[in-house]
């Protein structure tokens, strides 16, 4: 059986890839965060994408007793995925669908120049708010409630916020590789 990762682990890293995300960004001139290829998000497009894909998490977290989100979602009756487990499904799903967006993102506004301090404020606040959520649940209820998630279908909590953690990571890469 494959050791999951403890909510512990699963903060670190998304703290760790925040951290490298804001250290890339303030590493690059201003003007790196209007740059838009042919086809693609502006550069801070994609922090703006990690704000809208990690407030409805956080909204379901903070917002619903775990009652209700067994109700709603209902629990697990599997197995958990590992970390490289929920990476690697991720990355095949997205493959698959090319690329889908959220719909938490379909309507991306436009970023400006100057505007990244402000985006990066409120992405540290939102990770830090999420930690701190993600250390009252229960660990049966890590393993145990459902949530949806758009492309990937139903993840337990603690694979839901592996694949959060992870988010912020392959964001970084694409704007490394890409940008």
């Amino acid at each position: 059986m494959i050791q999951a990762m403890t909510v512990q682990e699963i903060n670190d890293t998304l703290k760790r890839n925040e951290k490298s995300l804001m250290e890339f960004y303030a590493s690059m001139p201003e003007v790196f965060w209007i740059k838009q290829p042919d086809g693609k998000w502006q550069a801070g497009q994609h922090l703006i994408h990690l704000i809208q894909s990690t407030n409805p998490l956080l909204k379901a977290l903070r917002r619903y007793p775990r009652f209700v989100l067994r109700w709603k979602f209902g629990t697990n009756n599997r197995s958990n995925r590992s970390f490289a487990e929920v990476v690697s499904r991720y990355l095949e799903k997205l493959e698959k669908s090319r690329g889908a967006v959220s719909p938490f993102s379909m309507n991306m506004p436009t970023t400006l120049v100057g505007e990244r301090p402000h985006y990066q404020s409120v992405f540290e606040k939102l990770n830090d708010q999420l930690i701190k959520q993600s250390l009252l649940i229960k660990e049966q209820d890590l393993d145990s409630i459902l949530l949806p998630h758009p492309l990937m279908g139903k993840m337990t909590l603690r694979e839901i916020l592996m694949w959060n953690a992870y988010h912020t990571e392959h964001h970084l890469n694409v704007l490394k590789e890409k940008y």
